[in-house]
């Protein structure tokens, strides 16, 4: 392989010198140059946002798919470009469930017809849920991961290289200074401390022209941070939408399947005569005087039924 080896010389210089700036900086004993105030500010902004839009992302693929062996199998068939699974919800699978189970103790039974009722609602409800998970991932989590993926990534980049341009142009500052206090002196290795400071007065021209530069690249980008946020609102409001949408239908689900089990429902009868005897369920029936019994033959007894429960 061709190696550029006065490149791999240079780049390793470069960084070196930029872990001894940051090793004296953070010892106490080099300056360092600081962002002017609207870059800086902007900068906390950026942050700001990607820490909170990170959280809110997290936060949201939670709550639409609790499961986090779910999350991670979404996320490697995203990585290889592949379709996700058509996974049922577990309202579904509850749905199923009772509906097996109403069929099974009978359909024509109370307690199998409304198995029955209920799992087919929570089917509806399940499909209801998938619908809207698929709708809020589309409107919201999707700009937000396209938004960390893309902007956020490229200012990162950018503020990195910035900040490598700063430990340079600190770095080149350092060695006019030590430059310019040797002006009057022998050098060790005989050139002139005037040429050394000339020298080391361009190196500084250049690094600071190469950070101002850069600093102007990462502050127009963070003010296309800022102004994302207005896209980030439109995608808030259609969520909105899109949740309420989901428990309006929840709702009217719900609403349909109480009013159908409540139709279903009959009252229990009870037994009534039309006269003011209450013939009670588990007493032993007597016979009136103006019964008639016929010998050899069943005894019968005239009576009226009324199921009417609030008369007894």
């Amino acid at each position: 392989m061709d190696f550029n080896v006065k490149k791999l010389v240079k780049d390793a210089g470069a960084a070196l010198s930029r872990v001894v700036q940051m090793t004296e900086e953070t010892l106490g004993t080099s300056e360092k140059t600081e962002l002017d105030a609207h870059l800086e500010h902007l900068a906390e902004r950026g942050n700001a946002t990607k820490m909170w839009t990170e959280k809110i992302l997290r936060n949201m693929e939670a709550v639409l798919t609790p499961n986090p062996g779910n999350r991670i199998e979404d996320f490697f068939f995203e990585k290889i470009d592949k379709r996700k699974p058509n996974r049922l919800s577990n309202l579904e699978y509850v749905g199923t469930d009772m509906i097996e189970a109403g069929n099974d103790f009978g359909p024509g039974i109370a307690y199998g017809s409304a198995l029955i009722k209920v799992g087919q609602c929570q089917q509806r409800l399940g499909q209801i849920e998938r619908d809207f998970i698929g709708t809020a991932a589309n409107c919201y989590i999707q700009p937000l991961r396209k938004f960390l993926d893309g902007e956020m990534k490229t200012v990162s980049k950018e503020m990195a290289i910035l900040e490598n341009k700063r430990l340079d142009l600190d770095a080149c500052k350092n060695r006019v200074r030590k430059a310019r206090s040797m002006l009057g002196q022998q050098s060790e290795s005989g050139i002139s401390p005037e040429v050394l400071l000339d020298q080391a007065e361009r190196e500084l021209r250049v690094a600071q022209s190469e950070f101002d530069r850069q600093a102007e690249i990462v502050k127009l980008l963070l003010e296309g941070v800022s102004s994302s946020q207005a896209g980030h609102l439109r995608c808030l409001h259609e969520f909105v939408e899109a949740q309420a949408r989901h428990y309006a239908q929840c709702h009217a689900v719900m609403q349909d399947l109480q009013r159908e089990l409540a139709g279903a429902r009959q009252p229990s009868p009870m037994l009534r005569v039309n006269s003011e005897d209450v013939i009670e369920l588990n007493s032993s029936p007597t016979l009136s005087q103006n019964s008639s019994v016929t010998a050899g033959s069943a005894a019968y007894v005239t009576a009226t039924f009324d199921t009417d429960i609030s008369k007894v």
